[in-house]
């Protein structure tokens, strides 16, 4: 849950990241917010993906943003 707090606090920023968790629905997660998928027991990486797809995020960020002179690895 921490790395999913992480990557959208890094992504939307903390304030904003927290009101789409609770308030954006998600159709892909059966039209519930991520908030309430992962109450049900949803993956948070599911939830995560699902978002940012939702939210047209580009792919390249879906891992996180990445800080200026630092490569991640590949998993």
């Amino acid at each position: 849950m921490s790395e999913f707090w992480q990557l959208v606090d890094g992504e939307f920023g903390a304030a904003h990241g927290r009101t789409l968790v609770r308030d954006h629905v998600i159709g892909a997660l059966g039209h519930r917010t991520a908030e309430q998928a992962l109450a049900a027991g949803e993956q948070p990486r599911s939830v995560w993906l699902a978002l940012c797809v939702d939210l047209e995020v580009p792919e390249e960020r879906h891992r996180g943003r990445e800080e200026p002179g630092h490569r991640r690895r590949r998993r």
